[in-house]
């Protein structure tokens, strides 16, 4: 990335954020759209290079209380019509075969990383059930066994949700000890090295990471 570009991203992800704060969706929508989209910036890194570190700063904010929850969730909101409304803008390359389900832990309530992280697998050719945020582990089970994916994914952003995760992975196990599971989200950076104790496949430390450990597992 050259640093013209980087100075371009920089600027089109602070007057994004700006959006977000104000609670301004069209403005949001159409700096990504106008100066983003159609001036050929990749989808993905419209993702994480604006989108995704905007939602870190608007976290940072909330756990400062320098905004309110009631301000976190407007930005929240407006990062997933932002995704929702670049979906219909990705790039797909040709379906792959494999089924790909993908889901946030029970209680875990921050669904954007996991939305994104679902994306990502969409335009690598993986057929994508994202299920949202906090899905009972006795129904991720069952989906797991309606759907016979050929790998789970579980986010997890906040650290007090990780007994969750343990009991997800769990659950999913119970079904089918030999599918594959995938962990990801920020709760991650906190707890270093979690992924080995939970016996899971990988870490997608983003989505990018995601996509290139799930292909290398499902040999795609």
């Amino acid at each position: 990335m050259t640093p013209e570009t980087e100075t371009t991203l920089t600027h089109l992800r602070s007057r994004y954020l700006a959006a977000q704060l104000a609670g301004n969706r069209m403005e949001a929508l159409r700096l990504l759209v106008d100066e983003g989209v159609l001036r050929g910036v990749p989808i993905q890194v419209l993702h994480l290079d604006v989108i995704q570190p905007a939602q870190y700063e608007i976290g940072r904010l909330w756990q400062e209380n320098i905004i309110s929850v009631a301000q976190e969730h407007q930005a929240t909101a407006i990062a997933q019509l932002s995704l929702a409304h670049l979906y219909r803008h990705l790039p797909r390359d040709p379906p792959n075969g494999k089924l790909v389900l993908l889901s946030c832990v029970e209680g875990e309530l921050h669904e954007v990383g996991a939305r994104m992280a679902s994306d990502f697998l969409e335009m690598a050719g993986f057929d994508v059930r994202f299920l949202g945020a906090s899905v009972p582990h006795e129904h991720l089970g069952r989906m797991v066994r309606q759907a016979r994916p050929h790998l789970l994914a579980l986010s997890v952003t906040m650290t007090y949700h990780l007994p969750a995760l343990r009991r997800a992975v769990e659950h999913a196990r119970a079904v089918d000890p030999d599918l594959p599971i995938a962990v990801g989200g920020l709760a991650f950076r906190w707890a270093p090295g979690l992924e080995d104790t939970l016996g899971v496949s990988f870490l997608g430390r983003d989505a990018r990471e995601l996509v290139s450990a799930a292909c290398r597992t499902l040999g795609v």
